[in-house]
């Protein structure tokens, strides 16, 4: 399964680059295979593992916010595994050259 989600921390001002950073460290820590973005995180993952993770990231926001909002978008395929990599291979192959990343 793959998740993207993000965490808007909402309150703490007009920069939540140290919120962020809180939450990509719990991450890391994880062992989960992820890639960030510049909008938000993708991680692989078993659902309760994945489902876990997102909610302990967001009671993280919450400690020092009166408000977050988590976005969630899933994708879940049976039987194809490292799908982080293999998704962006994939369109790689068909239009014959590397994206940026």
């Amino acid at each position: 399964m793959l998740i993207e989600f993000s965490i808007i921390p909402i309150g703490v001002g007009s920069s939540i680059g140290d919120q962020l950073a809180e939450v990509l460290k719990i991450i890391d820590a994880s062992g989960l295979s992820y890639k960030i973005n510049p909008m938000g995180t993708v991680i692989e993952g078993e659902w309760d593992e994945i489902m876990k993770l997102v909610k302990k990231c967001h009671n993280t926001v919450m400690k020092t916010g009166e408000r977050a909002i988590t976005t969630i978008s899933i994708d879940d395929r049976k039987g194809k595994p490292n799908r982080i990599d293999e998704k962006v291979k994939s369109i790689e192959r068909r239009i014959g050259k590397s994206l940026k990343k």
